[in-house]
């Protein structure tokens, strides 16, 4: 025999009744006995208890009891047989008649009890059972509505109520024993005490009703049935990835739903584990699937935890002082005080030095608690042996649960890493002897980004989510976005990782979506979007709060770097092509690196030097591996590099730079590029991240142009003077070729000094047989002594450039 029970969405409308009937015959068709709990119809209780505050405050209350009764009623017109839907009309509306003159007493008296609150709020279930009794009648004649208040007894606690156990299970068991042949249907959540007075079993108490009945029946099985796919890793409303768990143990649901999951009452877990009987959570919306299983014995988890939840109001008070230390007793008094008021201490911590308690509560008991406090320990605070208990408030609790915790390292490491990650301080940490539980406390603003930053932690086999921000949508911006829609599946399927484009913008126009932008329609989207404002837009990816968030520049603005460490401050990270920041002042570049460094955050900028090379990284790992760079030479711009592998035979130094700029090659203006200047910014770089103390005026520029070309005042003019400078050209590779020569544009680093320029060299030299606008750079280290470390490949190109962000992006979702 098994108790079902249905919660108030499973009865709330003549749909999801239909779908509770159909369950029903199913069951009955296969054989099952079975016994029906119920909750009022879904909103009721919130709709009676709205009621029962406005009439105790002398508000109108009949319009909220007319919308009861029109619910209830609409629900009979259209399940019952019109022949016999009298009965049933006739008993709600008695019920509601009963509401009524209750919620008028409160009214004249302007008064409302914790005993007459339970009272009006009691309907509810009684409602909702006999109507969902009246309609399983057409289908299975021997069901039998029962008013359970008469069988579950309790003590005087009204609104939250203790079952006598003895009592009651004597009670439910005669009862039983007298109507073996009928389909009992039992009202949820409502019980009496002693003297007959109604009481209630505490929000949720439908659940510890079924779990109640099932043990004094001695039933094989509890089915709870709601409107979720049963216990869920992680709330589905905050972690979209969050999915069911096919089983647990008692402890770890009782640790799930203590710490905020809604779906199961705690309570009702303990009458089933004393007898031992399995909990079935099922959803009435998707009967067919298996749902959660809980008992005591569970087969081996893959995961490292269950799952995560949260409760999302708490306040902390700290108690400090040195007349806590060595006495004995002190915090049994403490707790004693506040158990005698009722005020339910959710976690707690103490410093070994017992210098200090913490301790969460409801913030609701936070002034009472407080008052307590200083009503008992008067005299303590007096004389300065204890400190007035300090308050933090608007924070929450999030747990992780699981058996597995006891037996892997590392659990506490992996969770704290996430949330410090992402940014999020950690007020008090709590941890059982069982190590079923690690709770934190942390503000409620980051719940959602920690229990996302989390579950991606815990839950590898899933994809990790990436939150990206993508500035600039030029030709690197639009390659990137191209290349990552291209590359969704892969990333997904072999690196576990999820980049979803939450917003975009450019100089016009911006949009976010915390959802994820379709990125087959992203230009429609985006042009569509509100004008562009570069502080609107980081403002919001702060205000969004999202995990693992990443901020990519793919801009040349001036003004995009400026945000940087704002962006490092709120824990988001920087992926950028933009080498406007990491080339401006020294102090700067410092700032920006102690910024990211100290929030945990990264800051990769690989294209800023050699675009899709990894050269910064060759760099780094050479650094931290213990190597030490003697000499670096490089050349690093594409631009130039095409230029001179080019400028050979008959062809003019003019041509090859025209045909360079229709190639699109170099800047609108090529003089940006054969200044020499960009380059300088990536030899900044470079030496900077070497280890150098460097400024944009220590590093010595070469000049390839004749100041006439520099100086002219148009484009157009600058191609007239570069034509009339043919012969300083010509004369420049006339030398490297009777020296069997070629000439090149290379940076150098070493001795500490930084210098630009343009060289001629033999085919002994490795950047003698450089080709196209290929890049190349040689490491000379202590290792790399006699046979520098070479690399070379595409120095330019919104493919390559793109490539090397993209690469970026996947490298801080490795972190």
């Amino acid at each position: 025999m098994k108790i079902v029970k249905f919660g108030g969405s499973s009865v709330g409308s003549s749909q999801s009744i239909q779908n509770v009937i159909d369950i029903l015959k199913q069951k009955h068709a296969s054989g099952e006995k079975f016994h029906v709990v119920s909750s009022a119809m879904g909103g009721v209780t919130n709709i009676l208890t709205d009621l029962a505050q406005a009439a105790s405050e002398g508000y109108d209350f009949k319009t909220g009891l007319t919308e009861i009764e029109q619910k209830h009623f609409t629900v009979i017109k259209e399940m019952i047989a019109v022949k016999n839907q009298n009965p049933t009309f006739t008993q709600i509306k008695i019920f509601i008649n009963e509401i009524e003159d209750l919620l008028q007493g409160v009214y004249s008296l302007q008064e409302l009890s914790l005993q007459s609150k339970d009272l009006i709020i009691s309907y509810g279930e009684k409602c909702s059972t006999f109507l969902l009794s009246q309609i399983a009648k057409q289908y299975f004649p021997n069901s039998l509505y029962i008013d359970t208040s008469a069988l579950i007894k309790t003590d005087n606690n009204f609104g939250n109520a203790r079952v006598n156990t003895p009592l009651t299970e004597h009670l439910l068991k005669e009862y039983y024993q007298q109507h073996t042949e009928n389909i009992l249907f039992f009202t949820g959540f409502i019980a009496s005490n002693e003297n007959n007075r109604i009481t209630t079993l505490g929000r949720g108490g439908s659940d510890y009703t079924a779990a109640i009945i099932a043990a004094a029946l001695d039933a094989k099985e509890i089915e709870l049935w709601s409107d979720v796919d049963g216990m869920l890793t992680a709330d589905p409303r905050v972690v979209k990835k969050g999915f069911s768990l096919s089983e647990l143990s008692y402890t770890e649901a009782m640790e799930l739903s203590y710490f905020g999951a809604k779906v199961i009452y705690p309570p009702a877990m303990i009458p089933a584990f004393r007898k031992k009987i399995p909990i079935v959570l099922k959803n009435t919306f998707n009967p067919t699937f298996e749902g959660t299983r809980i008992e005591e014995h569970t087969h081996k988890n893959m995961y490292p935890i269950r799952g995560i939840s949260s409760i999302n109001e708490i306040s902390l008070i700290n108690i400090t002082g040195s007349g806590m230390i060595g006495q004995i007793g002190f915090s049994g008094k403490l707790f004693s005080l506040l158990a005698q008021e009722h005020i339910n201490v959710i976690l707690i911590t103490q410093s070994s030095s017992e210098h200090s308690i913490t301790f969460a509560i409801e913030p609701k008991d936070v002034q009472k608690a407080k008052q307590l406090f200083r009503s008992e320990f008067e005299l303590e605070l007096e004389t300065n042996k204890l400190n007035p208990p300090i308050i933090e408030e608007n924070l929450c609790v999030l747990a992780i649960v699981g058996e597995n915790m006891k037996q892997t390292p590392g659990i506490s490491g992996k969770l704290f890493h996430a949330l410090g990650r992402n940014g999020i301080n950690i007020h008090a940490i709590a941890q059982g002897s069982s190590e079923y539980n690690i709770s934190v406390i942390i503000k409620r603003k980051n719940i959602s980004k920690a229990l996302n930053a989390v579950h991606d932690a815990f839950f590898t086999q899933l994809t990790k989510t990436l939150h990206v921000f993508s500035v600039g949508t030029g030709n690197i911006g639009t390659t990137l976005l191209r290349q990552i829609q291209a590359q969704s599946d892969f990333l997904r399927d072999n690196n576990g990782i999820e980049v979803k484009i939450s917003g975009i913008a450019n100089s016009r126009k911006m949009i976010i979506d915390e959802e994820g932008i379709d990125l087959t329609q992203w230009e429609k989207a985006i042009n569509a979007g509100e004008v562009s404002n570069m502080d609107t837009f980081i403002q919001k990816i702060k205000l969004l709060n999202l995990s693992n968030c990443i901020f990519v520049d793919n801009t040349a603005s001036p003004v995009t770097g400026t945000y940087y460490k704002e962006l490092f401050e709120s824990n988001v990270s920087v992926v950028t092509c933009n080498k406007i920041a990491n080339s401006s002042s020294y102090k700067e570049y410092k700032d920006l690196r102690d910024t990211a460094r100290k929030r945990g955050v990264d800051f990769f900028y690989e294209t800023n030097v050699g675009a899709g090379l990894p050269i910064i990284r060759t760099l780094k790992d050479l650094m931290t591996s213990g190597d030490r760079i003697l000499k670096i030479e490089a050349i690093l711009s594409g631009t130039i590099s095409y230029i001179f592998n080019n400028f050979t035979g008959k062809v003019s130094f003019y041509e090859v730079v025209k045909k360079a700029h229709e190639l699109g090659y170099t800047e609108p203006d090529p003089r940006e590029d054969l200044s020499g200047k960009d380059f300088m910014r990536k030899m900044m770089i470079l030496a900077r991240d070497a280890g150098y103390v460097v400024e944009g005026k220590d590093v010595s520029l070469g000049a390839i142009l004749p100041e006439s070309c520099i100086n002219a005042p148009s484009i157009d003019d600058f191609y007239k003077e570069l034509k009339k400078s043919d012969s300083y050209f010509n004369q420049l590779k006339e030398k490297a070729e009777n020296e069997n020569k070629v000439l090149r544009y290379i940076g150098k680093l070493e001795n500490s000094k930084a210098s630009i320029s343009l060289e001629w060299v033999d085919s002994n030299h490795p950047f003698y047989n450089l080709t196209g606008s290929d890049n190349i750079i040689s490491f000379t280290t202590e290792r790399y002594k006699f046979n520098p470390l070479v690399i070379k490949g595409p120095g330019a190109g919104a493919e390559v450039t793109a490539a090397g962000v993209f690469a970026d992006l996947i490298n801080v979702g490795a972190n």
